[in-house]
């Protein structure tokens, strides 16, 4: 599935945003790639909250209508007294706006395109719009378009309220160097609660694109001291990764490994033939898939493969699971993504291994954050995805962390750095649990031999003590 990107110029999309208040748009609608036609415009659009059209025409000019009502092609004209048309054009540093005439109706919400009867676009589902001046807005035709009423192009956006800043955080944290090096020295200092295992490893699952590669090498560049680059990261629509790897962190160049490894995986994709099988999956938290095995869309691993490994060990088998999200594209999750993410919750859940979830590009989400990112709880807007991630995933929301990687900087940053050691710590917490279970099952096991050491029940007891040890 490939990426739709916006149109707008850096330029334009600050003179749109100018026209709001604290808000953020979501790409819903692109005709160069959903086609020009009715249909596709209500079948993303409709019942989408507010919106706003941008139109491109051939003469230069951006215009379009903002409504804070739904589309539902109910037949009828609504009325909307937040509803305004625009029209942005090079040379004039202010976009133009035009208020609703007092009384008028702000569009007749009909099966067809967009009508706000002053202009009305995909006339007969054709990339074209018409001009009516003085029907519901009064504004001058050469201002709003230059005469030009061909489009280039034709994208809606949802436009969605960030909110302010929270009078507290919604959490703590110590944005300080000495949380810092105290988060790095209990990292460096972790041991498993089971002698035969020396590392946590944790695996990182999500969609295409949610940055699962690029937090391995923030990790990894925040315990070197500098940059890397290991795991290839990338923003392309197929998955940049397309191997099952295992990466090992070191404390400074050439320094001891920490006691975390880092699993990358195939991206999830929509489609049940894309992306990671859930088959796979699985075999990866048995332990049973090995490093840079070549995933394959077309069929799952299978016992008897090359890259199958048969005497998989509880040092091989997954500690914890770790969903990665971008916390732009929360409230874009499709069902078909929802359904794959609660199938593979279920496979997890039935294993046994602790989950938790990753919030990636909070600063791309919400420009408070941007601005200062000790900023991240107390953001509204960031607080309110995590309560719809927790929601929509059935994660309860203790278990959803907020993160920021490592992007276009060249330089570290002490609190970028403080939310990444963070999220480790809670992981390698989630780890001892898994190890904690083990032990526990264990015992229950060794006590059932004790007490029918001598009885009739010996050899079901140790048949389930050694399917136990095999898995």
């Amino acid at each position: 599935m490939s990426v739709v990107t916006s149109s707008l110029t850096e330029d334009q999309q600050k003179k749109l945003l100018s026209l709001f208040g604290h808000v953020r748009l979501h790409l819903l609608y692109k005709a160069s790639v959903h086609c020009f036609t009715a249909a596709a415009f209500h079948s993303r659009c409709d019942k989408q909250g507010p919106t706003v059209i941008v139109a491109y025409n051939a003469a230069g000019f951006v215009l379009g209508a903002y409504t804070s009502k739904d589309y539902t092609q109910s037949g009828e004209g609504v009325k909307d007294d937040s509803a305004f048309l625009y029209s942005i054009s090079a040379g004039v540093n202010k976009p133009l706006r035009v208020a609703i005439i007092t009384g008028q109706c702000a569009f007749t919400d009909v099966p067809t395109g967009p009508n706000f009867g002053a202009l009305v676009f995909l006339h007969e589902d054709k990339p074209e719009f018409q001009c009516n001046p003085g029907t519901g807005f009064n504004f001058e035709a050469a201002a709003m378009h230059g005469g030009n009423l061909a489009l280039t192009e034709f994208e809606v956006y949802r436009v969605e309220g960030l909110g302010d800043l929270l009078a507290k955080p919604w959490r703590n944290v110590q944005w300080t160097a000495e949380r810092k090096q105290q988060l790095m020295k209990a990292i460096k200092n972790y041991k498993p609660d089971i002698k035969t295992v020396q590392q946590a490893r944790v695996l990182l699952v999500g969609p295409v694109g949610a940055g699962k590669s690029s937090f391995f090498n923030s990790i990894n560049s925040a315990f070197r001291g500098n940059m890397t680059s290991q795991a290839i990261a990338g923003t392309a629509g197929k998955s940049v990764t397309t191997q099952f790897r295992t990466y090992t962190i070191k404390a400074g160049k050439g320094g001891a490994a920490v006691p975390l490894i880092l699993c990358d995986t195939m991206g999830l994709e929509e489609n049940a033939d894309a992306g990671l099988d859930i088959d796979d999956l699985v075999n990866i938290y048995k332990g049973h898939i090995k490093d840079r095995y070549q995933f394959s869309t077309a069929t799952p691993l299978t016992e008897n493969a090359p890259g199958f490994k048969k005497d998989a060990t509880l040092k091989d088998m997954i500690h914890c699971v770790v969903y990665m999200v971008d916390t732009c594209k929360v409230s874009l999750l499709t069902k078909q993504m929802l359904d794959k993410f609660a199938a593979i919750r279920k496979k997890t859940n039935l294993l046994g291994i602790p989950q938790i979830l990753l919030m990636t590009k909070v600063d791309e989400a919400c420009p408070l954050v941007a601005e200062d990112l000790q900023n991240v709880y107390r953001s509204a807007y960031i607080q309110r995805k995590a309560r719809e991630l927790s929601e929509s995933l059935g994660i309860p929301l203790s278990y959803v962390l907020p993160v920021k990687n490592y992007s276009e900087e060249l330089e570290l940053d002490q609190n970028t750095d403080i939310l990444l050691f963070s999220a480790v710590e809670q992981m390698l917490n989630y780890a001892d649990s898994f190890f904690e279970n083990q032990v526990i099952e264990d015992q229950e096991v060794n006590d059932q031999l004790e007490l029918y050491r001598s009885s009739d029940h010996l050899q079901p007891v140790l048949q389930k003590h050694c399917e136990h040890q095999a898995v």
